[in-house]
């Protein structure tokens, strides 16, 4: 698969590149899809939810009425979860959500989303650039002159750029990563991706090995 190398401003450079069919042009796998996504999602969670359960509400153990008598159901302890203000039934405590994936499988999760955006022509490739300073007029210039203003976009660049990164960093539909950032949920979040012309051999380099 070929690609026009761009400008940042979305001029052609006359060059073109190779995208290896390897990754962007594979069937893609739903499930390692669906797996590596529930994976990253499930790691993004804190997992700090508590309830009081029975045994850590503060209230009296007095036996609140007698045992028998009043026509109602026996009552041990306003502490029960029946009442209100007592502890709940198993109710969440604080767990790790997180699992784990074999490598193998994360890498065809990630050509899969790689191979799904090659399929809907949303993956555009830029020459190398740099901002002289941070300045997200810089980067809204650039997304106006690669047609991608209106677009979630996801910007693979081959090594940290801070200036490229602070220049997105407020637009909310604007995402920067590096080439060993790349997650499968980001990549199939993002509208279009944008890759630079450095990132494609490391990005093979790094699915292929």
């Amino acid at each position: 698969m070929e690609l026009a190398v761009l400008k940042y401003n979305g001029e052609d450079t006359g060059r073109k590149v190779n995208l290896s069919d390897d990754i962007f042009a594979i069937e893609p796998n739903d499930h390692a899809i669906y797996l590596d996504v529930k994976q990253y999602l499930a790691n993004q969670r804190q997992g700090t939810h508590k309830a009081k359960q029975r045994n850590e509400i503060a209230g009296s153990t007095k036996k609140i009425k007698k045992q028998k008598g009043t026509g109602g159901a026996r009552a041990g302890s306003i502490k029960s979860p029946l009442f209100r203000g007592g502890g709940r039934v198993f109710g969440p405590v604080p767990r790790d959500y997180s699992f784990k994936l074999n490598k193998k499988l994360k890498q065809l999760a990630r050509i899969s989303a790689l191979s799904y955006k090659a399929k809907e022509n949303c993956v555009m490739v830029l020459e190398n650039f740099s901002f002289e300073a941070p300045k997200t007029k810089s980067y809204i210039a650039m997304l106006n002159g690669l047609s991608l203003s209106d677009k979630k976009t996801l910007l693979v660049l081959p090594e940290l750029n801070k200036n490229v990164y602070l220049s997105s960093r407020n637009l909310p539909k604007a995402k920067v990563i590096t080439v060993d950032s790349v997650n499968t949920y980001e990549l199939l979040n993002a509208d279009n991706l944008v890759l630079c012309e450095g990132s494609v051999s490391m990005l093979e380099t790094l699915l292929l090995k």
